[in-house]
């Protein structure tokens, strides 16, 4: 069963108020200029209902995009045949993909990557990535700080109230981990439909992260804050990688 289903349908609405997908896709793609990266085959990992993968894939001749949620990946679907993006969707396990094919540019965004909990995992996720990456090709992922983690969404709780939605947003930190419960009232007709979700990520250090980078021979080119070329300070919230596997 796809535990995604109702989140998918509001999903859209609500994360675009949060998130800057065109100047994110917009930076990711001077990236690749500035690295000579290929225009031919693009890969987006846990690619939600799309948003990230249309704007990127439509630089690209074909396009991949998995993810473990079916319905999510529908969307996906119809939203790359509306910009008549040459695209495969697919379900699979961003830690343990085989597509039998390599990527100029793989990406994983939304800190889908703190998502990932177990150390065997991960370890596993940087090594497909690897597999699947061409020589001068690259892989531009975004996690979560420890910082935002531990400090911002840590024992926190949020709420959200319009006509239409409604959620209240608790969360509970144990060590590393931060477990996300939400609870949404959607407004259909003259009534509120009520479906919760559970949300897990884990904060990574950027020694640590950086440790399974380089078992997996990937090599760092660069960090960004957030997709943005200033330092990274004890208060920033979302790091982003350029990585490759020879060095550019």
């Amino acid at each position: 069963m796809d535990c995604y289903n109702d989140f998918a349908d509001i999903y859209d609405e609500l994360i675009n108020e949060d998130i800057n997908y065109r100047g994110w896709s917009e930076k990711i793609i001077e990236i690749c200029k500035e690295y000579n990266v290929g225009r031919r085959e693009y890969l987006d990992l846990a690619c939600g209902t799309g948003n990230f993968t249309k704007l990127i894939g439509k630089n690209f001749i074909f396009t991949t995009a998995i993810d473990l949620s079916e319905y999510m990946l529908s969307i996906a679907d119809e939203k790359l045949k509306a910009e008549g993006i040459k695209a495969k969707v697919m379900c699979q396990d961003i830690c343990t993909f085989n597509l039998k094919k390599q990527f100029d540019l793989i990406t994983c965004g939304l800190d889908s990557t703190n998502y990932i909990i177990e150390d065997e995992k991960l370890q596993l996720y940087f090594m497909s990535v690897n597999k699947h990456l061409k020589d001068d090709g690259i892989f531009i992922f975004d996690i979560n700080t420890e910082y935002k983690i531990k400090n911002i969404l840590g024992n926190n709780s949020f709420n959200y109230d319009r006509e239409d939605v409604v959620y209240i947003w608790e969360n509970q930190l144990q060590e590393d981990i931060v477990d996300m419960y939400l609870t949404f009232f959607v407004k259909e007709g003259q009534v509120y439909h009520r479906f919760d979700e559970h949300h897990r990520e884990r904060a990574y250090s950027e020694s640590k992260i950086e440790k399974f980078i380089k078992e997996s021979n990937l090599i760092i080119e660069k960090k960004l804050n957030c997709y943005e070329e200033v330092a990274i300070g004890e208060n920033t919230e979302r790091i982003t990688y350029v990585l490759s596997k020879k060095g550019c």
